[in-house]
This record gives structure tokens, sequence and C-alpha cells, in this order.
């Protein structure tokens, strides 16, 4: 069986760097994990991510689901060989794909059914499917199907999404066979603090071996996002893994660990990557700017990845303006790179005993997007995934 083992705590804070030991190998937390949903992570190769230093990816139960198929994948040995990636692996259920397909599924207290937005097919997933469609890919850790409710949504749909994700937590525990899994639940209510409350109660009481919390990241303001991680994660079980699904927003990460968040996932390094944008201490910065045509050194002074090592800033930009493939590969390399130091740093200032003063200056340095901006990309995210164009995860 798994175990997961804090070793440090910060003394002024909720925060906590730990082990967590997996059939394929120790991860440290706090952890961000890429995501790869379709079995790789965008442009880059599992040496690459290996050579970064990642322990962990994620995949999607959906994706794989619908191509190439649980069968496929089994026939090949399983998800690690398929992918050939010989560390752990987390696969989402799939539900928050599901339940962005507004116009293509319909739910009701079994399951839920769904058209595919690859060729139209119609499926059923139940969360009894949902365990067996992760048992067969042989994921580390796996998520329980739960109701995902859009941004926004109060009052008696809220709630009746609560409850079915209670009920379906159940019927995954139930449903669960593999001993040398991880199963999660995961804590929904939206923006109601009184509702997340009773879905950690409710939940904990059912003695998960790992807890998320979901249905943030959808469009929400910060100041509606802050509020739930605060009073959530503190709830949850001291001696469990938290993990914060679909939040990577580095000044995000920073908020959420002072609360007690051992993991993260995020599509935003790698989806921002391709659009030109690299990540830094002071921010993140546009690369095909025109400020960047001659500039000779690199995207970050301070990086030592691949990319900082090997190649100019003015170089990058020339390669997006050409919109050359080594350009996304180059970027993804950096920004991954960006995001695993910055997760070890953590880690560290949490064992040193200095996490406070870490945060204090990553934040006076670090300026986050603009949130008007930030607000209206998740906005366009939602749309894009409403008509069935996934990009991958909850960025």
């Amino acid at each position: 069986m798994h175990c997961f083992t804090i070793e440090h705590r910060c003394p002024t804070s909720e925060a906590r760097a730990g082990r967590l030991e997996t059939a394929h190998g120790t991860v440290e937390t706090p952890v961000f994990m890429p995501v790869g949903s379709q079995a790789t992570v965008k442009s880059l190769t599992p040496d690459e991510l290996h050579d970064i230093g990642f322990e962990i990816l994620l995949a999607n139960a959906y994706h794989l689901f619908l191509r190439p198929g649980v069968d496929a994948v089994c026939r090949a040995g399983g998800l690690h060989r398929f992918m050939s990636w010989d560390k752990a692996l987390l696969t989402d259920s799939g539900g928050f794909q599901v339940f962005s397909l507004a116009a293509l599924r319909t739910i009701d207290d079994e399951g839920v059914t769904f058209r595919s937005h690859v060729d139209g097919s119609e499926h059923r997933l139940t969360p009894e499917r949902s365990i067996e469609i992760q048992e067969g890919l042989g994921a580390d850790i796996i998520m329980a199907l739960d109701d995902v409710p859009a941004g926004g949504i109060e009052g008696t749909r809220l709630r009746k999404a609560v409850e079915r994700t209670h009920r379906w937590a159940e019927r995954c525990l139930r449903a669960r066979h593999r001993p040398d899994q991880f199963l999660f639940a995961i804590v929904q209510g939206g923006g109601d603090i009184a509702l997340r409350k009773l879905s950690v109660r409710t939940l904990t009481s059912l003695d998960f071996p790992g807890y998320a919390v979901g249905g943030l990241s959808v469009g929400e303001a910060k100041e509606v996002m802050y509020p739930v991680i605060r009073e959530t994660v503190p709830l949850l079980p001291a001696d469990r893994p938290r993990y914060l699904m679909g939040v990577g927003a580095p000044e995000d990460i920073l908020e959420a660990v002072w609360c007690g968040v051992d993991m993260f996932d995020c599509v935003l390094p790698t989806r921002v990557a391709r659009n030109g944008a690299v990540y830094t201490r002071d921010g993140r910065r546009s690369v095909t700017h025109a400020s960047f045509k001659i500039a000779q050194g690199p995207v970050d002074c301070d990086c030592d990845c691949y990319t900082c090592r090997r190649f100019s800033a003015g170089y990058l930009h020339h390669l997006f303006k050409c919109e050359e493939l080594l350009a996304y590969r180059l970027a993804t390399i950096h920004n991954l790179t960006f995001f695993h130091r910055l997760m070890r740093d953590i880690r560290t200032a949490i064992r040193g005993g200095v996490f406070q003063g870490f945060r204090h200056e990553f934040r006076q340095r670090y300026r986050p997007s603009d949130e008007a901006m930030r607000l209206a990309r998740r906005r366009d995210n939602e749309f894009v995934r409403s008509r069935g164009d996934y990009d991958s995860g909850q960025a």
C-alpha cells in the first residue's frame, strides 16, 4: 500500500513538505504535475520531462477512453509502458471534460450520457465505469467521478451537484478493486463555503486515501477562489495528500501551499508557452513582443534550463515569428522548468523553516497577469471547451 509522510511543517502556516510513495516511485510534495491528457505532454518527450526533474504526470481518462481506447492501452502493457513513462501517473476521471460538454451530454443520478467530441458517438459514464476505465489504464492515483458545476452556479443546482458527488464517491469506493492505486475523492461546492465544509465532512467520513478540491479555476475571481481554499483545505485530513485541481498560476500555488495543499496540475505553463509566453520570477513575458527581436541574452537570466543555456531570447522570438515548431518545444521546456524549480524552492523553504519569508519575497517581485485579462481567457477557454475543442486540463 502507498504511504504519504509529512516530513516538515511551516510554523507560521499550514504549509508542509512530504513524500508520497507510489508503485512507480517517490513524489516529493508540494508538487506540480504537468498535464499530458492524451498520454503526452504537448511537444516534449518523456526523457525531457525526466531531465527537468518531474516525478509525476497527469493523464486524462476521458481522452484516453475515446482515443485510443482502454483495450489498446491494456494491450500495450498499461499506461506507463504505453507512453514510456516509468514514474508516477495520475488520471483524472474525465468528469470535468464530460460536464464541459454542455450541449453534448445529459446527466442523471446514475451517471452521464455524452457524445464524443471526436466523432459524435454516444457513451455512458457512471462512477463504476470511470473506476473500471482508470483501473484498466493503471495510473498510480485515480480520481472519483464527480458532478462538476459550472462557475457561478448557486442554489439548488449547486447543492444537487454536491450531493451527487458524494453519492458517486461512495460508489467509486465500492467499485475499486486494485490495491496498488490511490483513489482520491473530490470536494465540491463552488464558492459556497458552507457547502464546501459539508462536502469535506461527508467525504472524509468515507476515509479515502487522498482528497482533492475541485470546481475551481472555472472562471471565478481570486476573491472567490482564495476564501474557498483557505476555509476548505485545512479541514482535510492532515495525514492524506491534498490536491488542488486545475489551479496553476504561480501566485495561486503560493497561496494554496500556504493553506496546506500538496499537489497541483494545470495546462497553463504548456498552453501559454505555445502562444509565446514565458515565466520568470518577475512575471510572465511575451517573447513575441518586438522588444525581444534583438535580445542577445536568454529569456530568463536566472534560469538554467536547456532553452536558456543554449538560445537567446532573440532567437526564440524569431522562431515564433516564423511559426517554427521548435519555438513551442523550447518555450515549453523553459516554462515547465520554471514550475519545477518553483516547487523545489518551495519545498526547500518549508524544510528550512523560511517559507513565510520566501512567500513574501516572491510576491514582492512577481507581477501576476492582469485579473480582467485572466478571467476573459477563462471565459474564452470555456467557450472553446463547449464546442468540444479540447486542449487538456482545467486552465
